[in-house]
């Protein structure tokens, strides 16, 4: 599913770069260009990344 329609970025993609170090939209966005486009994809990015952060904090 398409996360960043602008960007053609996939959820998968965005869970990629998270794997790969990106925690936060700055840093998602630094790699494939999500969120620059129209913004819309901001706020899901957000989710996804917040739910991964939160994810990673309570397996540690």
């Amino acid at each position: 599913m398409f996360v960043c329609i602008c960007r053609a970025v996939t959820e998968d993609e965005v869970h990629e770069h998270c794997s790969a170090g990106a925690m936060s939209v700055d840093a998602v966005s630094e790699r494939c260009g999500a969120g620059e486009g129209c913004g819309t994809c901001l706020e899901r990015l957000q989710a996804i990344i917040s739910e991964r952060n939160a994810t990673a904090t309570t397996a540690a």
